[in-house]
């Protein structure tokens, strides 16, 4: 489980395709702290580590994660949004953040605002997924809170630390975001969904 604080950016340093798998070499500053088999979140994904070297470690994504995601679009170079699982005795800061994406959406807008960045999202709303306003929601495995929700979209605000520290200070109008909706949120959509009266 993770809470959606992001520790630090990983670089993609290399890309290798095995058969409809993707297996992601990358450089972090936390690659001394990885060990074989621990799960870490990248972009809101939740991949399991199978190699460490000495300052790069290896992912590998499969088929299932590839088209559900926007990992397959990554390239080298490209920064990726990190977290490990949260340890049992720390603080809970963000939200509840399984690192299991339920689908993409685009960024259509984004609007600095004298210290501060509006970003809005669309995404498919047919899928069943929806956003509350001043909920939570994971966008490449940063938790944030909603405003502006709509059926098929949404705008989150974004404080200088978190511009800086994540990949949102890359992300432009057009580009595929992972978004992982508040665990909270689907349980009762689905409880409330099959209730019939």
């Amino acid at each position: 489980m993770f809470t959606g604080i992001v520790e630090s950016i990983a670089e993609v340093v290399h890309i290798e395709t095995e058969g409809t798998n993707k297996t992601f070499t990358l450089k972090s500053s936390l690659v001394p702290e990885f060990k074989i088999d621990q799960s870490v979140n990248h972009n809101g994904v939740c991949l399991t580590v199978v190699a460490v070297e000495a300052d790069t470690y290896k992912v590998t994504a499969i088929e299932e994660t590839l088209s559900k995601t926007n990992l397959g679009l990554l390239k080298t170079g490209d920064k990726v949004n990190l977290e490990r699982c949260m340890p049992a005795n720390g603080r809970f800061d963000g939200h509840i953040v399984q690192g299991h994406v339920d689908q993409t959406g685009i960024c259509t807008n984004v609007e600095e605002r004298d210290g501060s960045w509006l970003f809005d999202f669309d995404y498919d709303g047919s899928v069943g997924n929806i956003t509350v306003e001043k909920g939570s929601i994971c966008i490449n495995g940063v938790s944030l809170t909603v405003f502006n929700s709509q059926e098929h979209a949404f705008r989150v605000a974004i404080i200088p630390y978190t511009y800086s520290f994540t990949n949102f200070h890359s992300l432009k109008a057009g580009d595929s975001v992972n978004l992982e909706f508040d665990i909270l949120g689907k349980y009762m959509q689905r409880i409330l969904g099959s209730y019939r009266v």
